[in-house]
């Protein structure tokens, strides 16, 4: 279980997040090939992060909820 701090935590556009997956939420986590990489937060839908990971050399751009992200 989740403190609540964490799911408190506000994510600022350019800032380095980890992918960490919990899997209480599903309905809004990514995909499971995207598990420990490090991305960038370049926006905002909503309540959802965009983050931009890089998949070896190709740019992947993943919408997700704050469950999902942790700071770097």
């Amino acid at each position: 279980m989740k403190g609540l701090s964490s799911l408190l935590q506000d994510y600022e556009v350019g800032q380095r997040v980890a992918i960490k997956i919990d899997p209480t939420r599903v309905g809004t986590a990514p995909h499971r090939r995207f598990q420990g990489l490090t991305g960038t937060i370049v926006g905002r839908r909503g309540s959802a992060y965009v983050v931009e990971v890089f998949l070896g050399d190709k740019r992947k751009t993943l919408i997700t909820e704050a469950e999902h992200l942790r700071p770097v």
